[in-house]
């Protein structure tokens, strides 16, 4: 059985290296160039496929003519697609003989659609999942095939998160490409009634909004925070990056987005819930600081106001 395999990014990585593993036979791995200006934290999938001299190439477009030649010289049984970037057109998916797969980082059918490990965190989630499904014209609608469910404890990260993607993923790759190969993997139609989509995230989708309540503003700073852009606010005029964050209980009567001192030193601002503890921040890209250093070095006094967001008024809602 030969594969042909589009990867990229840490489940990428880890998905390709269980294909591997399990002894596919991958005669092709197209990927990505790495995106300029993007933090790059993952391991690279190109060197992956070459220390096992698979070829390798990054087309700027996978549907185009050169792309859909190289699959199509590798003649491949099936095509997997492990964090690739671009949706696959129907020409492209009609290649392999034995279909095209795509492994995708939620329990389909929710959570259709990009960045399925920040939006849940956004959201609050408390348990996601892999799925390995059969792609077809519309993004994460295909018969799944296989699928894993993950925990997501109330400290999980977006990179803690992934990395459990990428293991529970690589897990269900293991174990369903013998059964592919065997003819006896399952093959099972979603609950489209039942589906939601997200979008792509943008770095302004970052912005805290302090009108929100507490725990809202906490699962936002956990589902940006390093490595992705981070979740920020403007204060003084300056934009100051909140990289770890914990809600507080508070009485207070006031609009949202006043700092408060606590007796610790520990910066609070208002909610409309309950505070937020600022617990790491940086001032634009300058060194990241505790909450407690960044009180002190910037003389944080009591009732100091976040700026409103562009378009806002001073403690209103955007």
């Amino acid at each position: 059985m030969k594969s042909v395999v589009c990867a990229y990014g840490a489940v990428g990585h880890a998905c390709l290296e269980a294909l591997l593993d399990a002894g596919a036979k991958v005669g092709l791995v197209v990927t990505h160039e790495d995106a300029p200006g993007e933090n790059i934290w993952f391991p690279s999938v190109a060197h992956l496929a070459e220390r096992h001299g698979i070829e390798v190439v990054r087309p700027v477009e996978v549907n185009g003519v050169e792309s859909q030649a190289a699959v199509a010289a590798a003649e491949p049984d099936y095509l997997f697609s492990f964090y690739f970037r671009q949706m696959m057109a129907p020409a492209l998916l009609a290649l392999p003989s034995g279909g095209a797969l795509n492994l995708h980082g939620s329990f389909l059918p929710r959570y259709r659609g990009r960045a399925p490990v920040n939006w849940v965190l956004v959201h609050g989630e408390t348990d996601t999942g892999v799925t390995l499904h059969y792609m077809d014209e519309k993004p994460d609608h295909g018969d799944i095939v296989a699928q894993r469910r993950i925990a997501i404890g109330r400290d999980d990260t977006a990179l803690v998160l992934t990395q459990k993607i990428a293991a529970a993923g690589a897990d269900v790759v293991r174990e369903t490409y013998p059964l592919l190969v065997a003819g006896r993997a399952p093959r099972r139609p979603q609950d489209h009634a039942a589906a939601t989509y997200f979008g792509g995230r943008r770095p302004e989708d970052g912005r805290l909004d302090w009108a929100r309540p507490a725990d809202e503003l906490r699962n936002l700073v956990r589902a940006v925070t390093d490595p992705w852009p981070g979740a920020f606010s403007e204060f003084r005029g300056r934009r100051l990056f909140v990289w770890r964050a914990e809600t507080r209980s508070s009485e207070r009567q006031c609009a949202p987005g006043v700092v408060f001192v606590d007796a610790g030193g520990r910066p609070l601002v208002t909610t409309s819930a309950g505070m937020l503890e600022l617990q790491d921040v940086t001032w634009g890209d300058g060194s990241r600081q505790s909450g407690h250093a960044w009180v002190r070095a910037a003389g944080i006094a009591d009732g100091e106001s976040f700026d409103p967001a562009p378009g806002a008024e001073r403690g209103g809602s955007r």
